[in-house]
């Protein structure tokens, strides 16, 4: 009987909602998708790829590697690179990606390496930080940036931008037209001084949604692509791109008295019967989720988890559900169950998502 693990990606899916965001950007804004985490838990490659086929202009991965692994899948569209390491600066450089630059040492170290290389007019990103205060230049250090980059013909500003730190929170909104106020500012103050005009951008999935009138030049695109708005209304919009399936792979019958799993965590006061599926904590289902927190789904009914989840395997109720070894459970089924079962562990979908163990095989339909 084979009981393998199995996430799906559907990328007409992925398609539809990279339709839905397209058709709220003026024409002339660009397109960039973000694909780090290995596509936020899915197949960054095969992501990256469909969405190089349907008009992507950009890509964004967090780390040097994560782009080298598109670059040898053979994609060609300009990746940035959002938080890059200097130990991996050469390795970054002889895969044509491009640096979010955030900090002096950043930006000094990497005209360093440059100009070592004698490259001329390598395309930068610099991030400014409005308020978000995790990484980014202040206003302040524009002169200093400017006159680092008018000195080193070895760099060529491609994109100036920064991130907002509550755009799907509404009540937020005078702090987010801020953060949108500042950036603007600190734009108009780099275009003037430095005599040619970078891209701009500052709007996420969020602020697409709800701040379309700051699209500038362009929108990154992140948990909005895989199905997911930050709220009811938008989420409702969108396609689930992916699915977790897995099988039953042994039915128990439960006498009252008895218990399951580890710890003796769940004691029977009836008959019971309990399904063993094959998908555990080392596959990025938290414990959390044990003791009938969480739920998969068998022919359409929910089975709540008994017990504690072990590593590799969990344990479901099935006592009211019509079902036998090797049927298909799903463990995420859908864009409601995912956000159902991170308001029960007090999260968010993004850390299901990314969770999901490499080990689990991916499969594109």
């Amino acid at each position: 009987m084979t009981h393998v693990s199995v996430l799906k990606i559907n990328l007409e899916a992925l398609e539809h909602n990279f339709n839905f965001f397209k058709s709220k950007l003026k024409a002339s804004t660009k397109f960039l998708g973000v694909v780090k985490a290995f596509g936020y838990g899915s197949d960054s490659v095969a992501v990256a790829k469909h969405l190089e086929r349907i008009g992507t202009n950009y890509l964004a991965v967090a780390y040097a590697k994560e782009g080298v692994a598109l670059r040898k899948a053979g994609i060609k569209l300009p990746i940035l690179v959002l938080h890059p390491q200097p130990d991996q600066f050469a390795l970054l450089i002889k895969n044509c990606l491009e640096p979010n630059l955030y900090n002096f040492k950043s930006l000094e170290v990497f005209v360093k390496v440059l100009s070592k290389n004698k490259l001329e007019n390598y395309p930068i990103h610099i991030k400014f930080n409005t308020g978000l205060n995790r990484l980014g230049f202040v206003a302040d250090d524009i002169p200093k940036i400017i006159s680092i980059l008018a000195a080193n013909s070895s760099v060529k500003l491609a994109s100036i931008f920064s991130h907002l730190a509550a755009s799907e929170d509404l009540s937020e909104k005078a702090f987010t037209l801020s953060q949108i106020n500042q950036f603007e500012q600190i734009a108009n103050k780099v275009k003037k001084e430095l005599g040619y005009t970078p891209m701009q951008h500052i709007l996420n999935t969020s602020g697409v949604v709800n701040y379309s009138e700051a699209q500038f030049d362009m929108v990154r695109i992140g948990i909005g692509l895989y199905g997911f708005g930050n709220e009811e209304k938008t989420t409702n919009q969108l396609q689930s791109v992916v699915q977790l399936q897995s099988k039953i792979s042994q039915i128990h019958t439960i006498k009252a008295g008895e218990t399951v799993g580890y710890n003796r965590a769940f004691l029977s006061d009836k008959v019971i019967k309990t399904a063993t599926i094959p998908v555990g904590h080392a596959d990025g289902i938290s414990r959390q989720q044990g003791n009938g927190v969480g739920y998969v789904y068998i022919n359409n009914q929910k089975a709540f988890i008994v017990g504690n989840v072990c590593m590799d395997m969990l344990m479901v109720d099935v006592t009211a559900i019509n079902c036998a070894e090797g049927d298909t459970v799903y463990i995420y089924k859908d864009q409601a169950h995912i956000e159902d079962l991170a308001a029960k562990q007090n999260t968010i979908p993004y850390e299901l998502l990314t969770a999901i163990s490499q080990r689990i095989e991916r499969k594109v339909v």
